[in-house]
C-alpha cells in the first residue's frame, strides 16, 4: 500500500470511490472487519497528521517534490485501505485529493494558495470522518453521511482542472478551546480570503542546525519494532506497578526493622528497591509521548488565525520531540490554543504597523519545549507589541481588582491578565478579546500541578512560560511532620528550609504573621491551624519553616520536622472526600500510612488572602 509505482489514480478507481448519492443508505461497518477498522483508524490518523505537517511545510518551499510525494502517499494509502473496508465516503475524498496531488508530484500543478487550502479542508473533513469511524466501531451505528462531501470533491476536481477555487476554511484548524474559555470561535468558522494565502507564512520552522542533524540521523536509523497496546491496559499496568512499589516499600521497611544489623538483608532490600524504581520508571516511560502532535495543531491554528486577522505571521517550533505524559499532552492543548490565539490577535501587529515601528513585516511566534529538572517547560514567545502594564493596571482598578494607590509589583501587574473578565483589547473580535480564556489557562495549568510566568517588554513582545510535571502519577516529595501528622510537599515547589530567628518574625497590620527573608517579608502559614492538628511547637524559633514558591509568589510553611525525601505514587482523594483546598491528593508511605500531598499554589493563595 502506498507504493508510488502504483497505477495512476485516475486510471484505477477504487471500490466505493464515488461519493454516495443523495438518498444512498448510510454505510454500516462489517462486524468481521472491526479489528482491521480499529487498526485503520490509528494508521489513518498518523497519515493525516503527517500530510497536514507536510502541507504547512510546503508553503515555505512549494518546489519540495519529496514532501509532495509523501503527502500523496498518505492519501493513496488511506484510499486503498478504505476501498478494502468498503468505506465509500473516505475512499471518495482520498481519491479526489490524490488526483490533485498526483498532478503536483508530476509538476503539472503547484501546491500554493487556494490549492493548499482545499487540500487542508480535505484533511479536516477526513479527520471528522475517521473520528466517526472510530465512534461507529464502539456503537455499532452506521457511519454519518457527510453532507459537505460532494461540494468539497467538486472543489478538488476544479483545482485539479486549473479552475479558480472558492475556498471556505470554516472549521479549518480542527482545534477548539474548552467550552466557555474563549471569547470567539477561535479556529472554527474562519472566513478565508484566498488572496492572503501567499502573504501568510505559518511553519514548523527549521530548528538550529544541530537539531536538524539529529533529526536527519534518527530518520536514517532502522525503525524499532513496535507492539500496539490499548491505553486501558497501559494505565492498568502503571497503576499496578505503583501498587507494587508501595507494597515493596512497606515490606522492606518491616523486614529491615525486624532484621536490624543483618547486612545481607539490607543489601537485598536495597537491590529490590533499585529494581522496583527502575520498573516504575520504565512503566512511566511507556506513557510518554512527544509534544510534536500538539505543536503541529498550533502551526495550523496560526496559519488560519493570521489569515482571519489579515496579518503576516510565522510560527517557529523547537523541541517538538520533547516527551511528557500522554495525559499532560492532552490537557495542555486547550491552554496553548488560547495563548497562541492571543499572541496572533493581540500581540502581533499588522504588517504596516510593524514596518512603521522598524520591525520586519513578518511577525514571529515561537513555541518551544524542553526539559528542566523534573519538569517540562513550554514557552510561547512573540515579537509583538507586548503587554501594556499601565493599561492592565487601569483596567484592574476600574474592575475593582486592585485598589487605587495600592502598591503592586511589575510581575503582579502582568499576572492580572489571568483574572476572569479582565481584557485589555482595544476592540472585540471573533478571535479573542472578551476577557475570558486566560483565567481558564491559569486554572488548567494549576490543575496539572504546573505554573505559568510572564515576561513582557512594551513594543518588543511577550513570553509566557509554562512549567509542568513530566507525569501526573508520581512525584518526588519532601515528607514533613506537623504534630503526629505527616504531609508531602512536592520537591519542585521548595526553595529552602530554615529555623527562623526572633528578629525575622513580625506581625504586620492587615497582613498577618510575616517572616523576613533576604529583605523580603513572606507570609507565614501555620499548617496546624489550617488542618486543625495539635502541633509539637507553636514557637517558630523552635520549629522549622519551609519556603515554597508558586511563580513569583512565596510563603513560609511552619512545620515541626523534616523527615526525608521519597518518590510517591499520587492517589486521588475520591468523591467521598472531594476537593480540599490546600491538598492535591494522597500517597501511601512505606509504613502503610496515608499522607496528604500539599497543593502549593493553593496554599500560597490562601496565605495571600489571609
Amino acid at each position: 500500500q502506498g507504493e508510488e509505482a502504483a497505477a495512476s489514480p485516475a486510471a484505477a478507481q477504487p471500490q466505493g470511490s464515488s461519493a454516495p448519492a443523495a438518498g444512498h443508505p448510510p454505510e454500516l461497518l462489517n462486524p468481521d472487519d472491526l479489528p482491521l477498522v480499529v487498526e485503520f483508524v490509528g494508521e489513518a490518523n498518523s497519515h493525516i497528521d503527517a500530510a497536514e505537517a507536510g502541507l504547512l511545510a510546503l508553503e515555505e518551499n512549494p518546489q519540495d517534490v519529496e514532501t509532495v510525494n509523501a503527502i500523496f502517499r498518505s492519501f493513496h494509502t488511506i484510499k486503498g485501505v478504505a476501498g478494502l473496508l468498503n468505506m465509500r465516503q473516505i475512499g471518495s475524498l482520498a481519491h479526489a485529493a490524490e488526483n490533485l496531488l498526483d498532478l503536483a508530484r508530476k509538476e503539472e500543478l503547484t501546491l500554493a494558495g487556494a490549492t493548499v487550502d482545499v487540500v487542508l479542508q480535505s484533511i479536516d473533513l477526513m479527520k471528522a470522518m475517521i473520528a466517526d469511524v472510530e465512534a461507529a466501531t464502539r456503537s455499532g451505528q452506521p457511519l454519518t453521511v457527510q453532507a459537505g462531501l460532494p461540494a468539497l470533491i467538486e472543489r478538488l476536481r476544479a483545482a485539479a482542472d486549473g479552475q479558480s477555487v472558492d475556498v471556505d476554511i470554516s472549521g479549518a484548524s480542527g482545534v477548539s478551546g474548552a467550552s466557555g474559555t474563549s471569547g470567539g470561535s477561535g479556529a472554527s468558522g474562519l472566513p478565508g480570503d484566498p488572496q492572503l494565502s501567499s502573504a501568510v507564512t505559518a511553519s514548523a520552522a527549521s530548528p538550529p542546525p544541530s537539531e536538524t542533524k539529529a533529526r536527519t540521523a534518527s530518520t536514517a536509523a532502522p525503525a524499532e519494532a513496535t507492539v500496539k497496546v490499548t491505553t486501558q491496559r497501559l494505565d492498568k499496568l502503571i497503576n499496578m506497578v505503583g501498587e507494587l512499589v508501595i507494597a515493596q516499600s512497606m515490606v522492606v521497611q518491616d523486614v529491615v526493622t525486624i532484621a536490624t544489623g543483618n547486612p545481607r538483608i539490607a543489601r537485598n532490600a536495597s537491590h529490590l528497591g533499585k529494581i522496583s524504581r527502575e520498573l516504575q520508571e520504565l512503566a512511566m516511560s511507556m506513557r510518554m509521548v512527544p509534544i510534536q502532535g500538539v505543536f503541529q495543531k498550533m502551526a495550523r491554528l496560526v496559519r488560519d488565525l493570521a489569515r482571519k486577522a489579515g496579518k503576516e505571521v510565522e510560527l517557529v517550533t523547537v523541541g517538538g520531540d520533547t516527551e511528557l505524559d500522554r495525559n499532560v499532552v492532552e490537557a495542555i492543548s486547550d491552554p496553548l490554543v488560547h495563548m497562541i490565539r492571543n499572541s496572533v490577535d493581540h500581540g502581533i501587529e499588522d504588517a504596516n504597523t510593524r514596518v512603521a515601528n522598524g520591525k520586519p513585516r513578518l511577525g514571529r511566534v515561537e513555541l518551544r519545549a524542553y526539559h528542566e529538572g523534573g519538569n517540562i517547560v513550554i514557552q510561547i514567545r512573540d515579537d509583538g507589541q507586548g503587554l501594556r502594564k499601565q493599561r492592565i493596571l487601569n483596567k484592574a482598578i476600574t474592575a475593582g481588582i486592585v485598589k487605587p494607590g495600592q502598591e503592586i509589583s511589575e510581575q503582579e501587574t502582568l499576572r492580572l491578565v489571568f483574572h476572569a473578565g479582565l481584557s485589555t483589547a482595544e476592540k472585540l473580535t471573533d478571535i479573542s478579546g472578551r476577557g475570558v480564556g486566560m483565567d481558564v489557562v491559569r486554572k488548567n495549568v494549576e490543575a496539572l500541578r504546573g505554573r505559568i510566568d510572564i515576561a513582557s517588554t512594551e513594543g518588543q513582545g511577550s513570553t509566557f512560560t509554562i512549567r509542568l510535571p513530566l507525569t501526573l502519577a508520581v512525584i518526588d516529595g519532601q515528607i514533613i511532620r506537623v504534630g503526629t501528622q505527616r504531609y508531602i510537599v512536592p520537591i519542585t515547589s521548595i526553595e529552602e528550609s530554615l529555623r527562623p530567628k526572633s528578629e525575622q518574625l513580625s506581625t504586620v497590620q492587615g497582613r498577618g504573621e510575616q517572616c523576613l527573608l533576604r529583605d523580603r517579608l513572606l507570609p507565614l502559614v501555620r499548617l496546624h491551624r489550617l488542618f486543625k492538628v495539635e502541633p509539637q511547637e507553636t514557637d517558630p524559633t523552635k520549629a522549622l519553616v519551609v519556603v515554597v514558591q508558586d511563580a513569583q509568589r512565596r510563603c513560609c510553611l511552619l512545620v515541626d520536622e523534616l523527615l526525608g525525601q521519597q518518590q510517591v505514587v499520587i492517589k486521588s482523594l475520591g468523591d467521598g472526600v472531594g476537593s480540599v483546598r490546600g491538598v492535591s491528593g494522597g500517597a501511601i508511605l512505606g509504613d502503610g500510612s496515608i499522607s496528604l500531598i500539599l497543593d502549593v499554589p493553593s496554599l500560597v493563595q490562601l496565605a495571600m488572602e489571609e
